[in-house]
């Protein structure tokens, strides 16, 4: 039971700690909404697998940087970002953007179609097995990381010295269109 006062002297007398109550809370309601809506709004500044971080949005060279630790053994493949348009056919020949580089040589940049301005275009066939493996799958307009073991690679006969013997390479691809 309440003391003597009278209900609305009750209400009367706390009425400013409850509105006060009342005003943090919806703060924190609002402040939340806004830490939502910004994580939910902008798309990640990086991506990546195996401890390789890849920063840079679709269209544009994108950084990687890769981890102390000892390679993945077998083929990996991440879609950064997931393309809208058509899905690459194994067989195809397709046009890319993308850069490669060299795990055993720390990083080190071996090429890259976005230094020489001109997207490539070759058949499927033509290429690493890493790449005729790993890039089947993927859509027009997408990004894509692909670590390749050497044996997917070139193994212990690399053709030029920017990749190590029997190294590990990591492409981040961009499809720019299949056939």
């Amino acid at each position: 039971m309440l003391p003597s006062l009278a209900m609305s002297d009750f209400v009367r007398a706390r009425l400013p700690a409850l509105l006060l109550i009342l005003a943090l809370a919806l703060l924190a309601s609002a402040c939340g909404d806004d830490e939502e809506d910004a994580s939910t709004d902008a798309a990640p500044a990086a991506g990546g697998a195996a401890g390789v971080v890849v920063d840079g949005d679709p269209g544009s060279k994108p950084e990687i940087t890769l981890p102390d630790d000892e390679p993945p053994a077998e083929l990996t493949v991440v879609d950064l970002f997931e393309g809208e348009g058509d899905e690459v056919s194994e067989g195809a020949t397709v046009t890319t953007d993308y850069v490669g580089v060299s795990w055993l040589n720390d990083g080190q940049e071996f090429d890259s179609s976005w230094d020489r301005g001109e997207a490539a275009t070759f058949p499927l066939s033509g290429v690493i097995p890493g790449w005729t493996e790993g890039i089947p799958g993927m859509r027009e307009g997408g990004r894509r990381l692909l670590i390749i073991p050497p044996e997917l690679a070139y193994g212990a006969q690399p053709p030029t010295p920017a990749i190590a013997e029997n190294d590990t390479l990591v492409f981040v691809i961009d499809l720019v269109s299949a056939e």
